[in-house]
């Protein structure tokens, strides 16, 4: 039979050596016994394998694993795989069953074995356009990301999804938490807002701040969430202390989301993080936002913003932008008057949602990390500018943090410039991801 047996993403690197994921070359599952003279070659010197136990079954749609424990080194190799199948179904001779001899070889690239702990989810906010238009209803387009299968665990937004909001009636939570679980999922983390004015003159006081939050933490009881969003430091001391109690009442997590040119040594994210960790407690961490480590510019953006900008600044952005004196240019700029109105809630992108940080930035803030926002602005991946940051989020994740057991979310920020299909985006973006991480 002509089915394949390793696929593009068949090779594996692992923590101790390598991987190969194989396909199941037949038309129905086998026992794990009808697989016999297994043997693997990596660039034509055999490898010593660990396989399966002999137990269970060879499900069509599952891939049978190799594990060899040896280093891999970099780049592209030549994987060869060469094993025998009894198929216990047909007749190879009077006494006997028939045996098939299958192979394979492929020249394969890396990727990183993706750890089973870490939870893959979509936010509903990259459906934000979609809500907008208003051709469906908010809710029914928060179940189609499951049913749809880009995710089985969502992220929400209910400043989206219902009039009634900040409060929202716990049958209506509950019916969307049951249509979801209906599709096969779940969801995940929540996002709240703190609204601090009440009007141009008068600013919530605390007691009017803890009541604006609680509504919102029934809310995603009642969804069966794991958790709510807040930007880092909106909270402060007091509320958070305030909040404990009910958190550990409603099995929910407060995340202090860190994202954009926040770092974790400026100083009111240092105060917040300083906060966190004199509370001592698991029901409050950080939520890291992969903006923040961005070493170039999205290239759709650029192209958005080249008509509202001069050329040398242009091609500072595009060249340098991990450079100090870029920002330093982009504020000069926009402080002589030169960004045309029309342009200024784009131009703001470079003073507030891109970061420039690295990922090794993040070592000191890990153990209160709880879940990662995956930003992406398009899947333009020139330079590896959209992958590598995950490809140095995983590696950091790996060696620093090999606990981890949170969620990592695709958001997609890039709705003011880009006219793109949400479902097809995210789901391209979140095998992106699954590849880099």
């Amino acid at each position: 039979m002509g089915l394949q047996i390793l696929g593009d993403d068949a090779l594996t690197s692992t923590a101790d050596g390598f991987a190969v994921h194989m396909s199941l070359p037949w038309i129905r599952s086998l026992p794990l016994s009808s697989v016999s003279a297994m043997r693997l070659h990596l660039d034509g010197e055999e490898c010593a394998v660990e396989l399966p136990d002999g137990d269970g079954w060879w499900f069509v749609q599952d891939r049978l694993v190799l594990r060899v424990r040896r280093p891999l080194p970099p780049g592209a190799h030549t994987v060869a795989v060469s094993f025998r199948l009894l198929i216990p179904y047909l007749p190879g001779g009077p006494d006997a069953p028939l045996v098939l001899d299958f192979g394979d070889e492929r020249r394969l690239e890396a990727a990183r074995e993706t750890v089973s702990s870490w939870t893959a989810a979509a936010s509903a906010f990259n459906w934000t356009p979609e809500v907008i238009r208003a051709e469906r209803a908010a809710t029914d387009i928060a179940i189609g990301i499951v049913t749809s299968g880009v995710a089985t665990v969502v992220e929400l937004e209910p400043g989206q999804l219902w009039r009634s909001f900040p409060s929202t009636p716990t049958e209506e939570a509950v019916a969307l938490r049951e249509r979801i679980r209906a599709a096969g999922g779940r969801v995940g983390i929540v996002g709240a807002s703190l609204d601090e004015w009440l009007s141009p003159t008068r600013r919530r006081d605390d007691d009017e701040r803890f009541a604006f939050l609680l509504p919102q933490l029934q809310t995603a009881h009642d969804l069966g969430a794991e958790g709510v969003r807040l930007p880092i430091g909106q909270a402060g001391a007091a509320l958070l202390g305030r909040l404990q109690p009910v958190l550990h009442e409603l099995d929910l997590t407060l995340y202090e989301e860190v994202q954009g040119q926040q770092s974790p040594d400026s100083p009111p994210v240092a105060r917040a993080v300083d906060d966190i960790a004199a509370l001592a407690d698991a029901r409050v961490r950080l939520l890291v936002d992969t903006s923040m480590l961005m070493p170039a510019l999205p290239v759709t953006y650029l192209d958005a913003l080249a008509p509202s900008i001069p050329g040398g600044l242009l091609d500072r952005l595009t060249t340098a932008w991990l450079e100090p004196a870029t920002l330093d240019a982009v504020v000069a700029h926009l402080r002589s008057g030169a960004v045309p109105p029309a342009a200024h809630a784009l131009y703001m992108d470079l003073l507030v949602r891109f970061g420039r940080s690295p990922a090794n930035a993040l070592r000191g803030i890990l153990p209160l990390v709880g879940a990662f926002h995956l930003k992406f602005w398009d899947l333009d991946d020139t330079d590896r500018r959209v992958s590598q940051p995950l490809r140095d989020l995983g590696a950091l994740l790996r060696e620093a943090a090999p606990g981890f057991t949170g969620t990592l979310c695709s958001e997609w920020g890039g709705h003011e410039w880009l006219d793109a299909d949400p479902t097809d985006l995210t789901r391209a973006h979140l095998a992106l991801a699954r590849a880099s991480l």
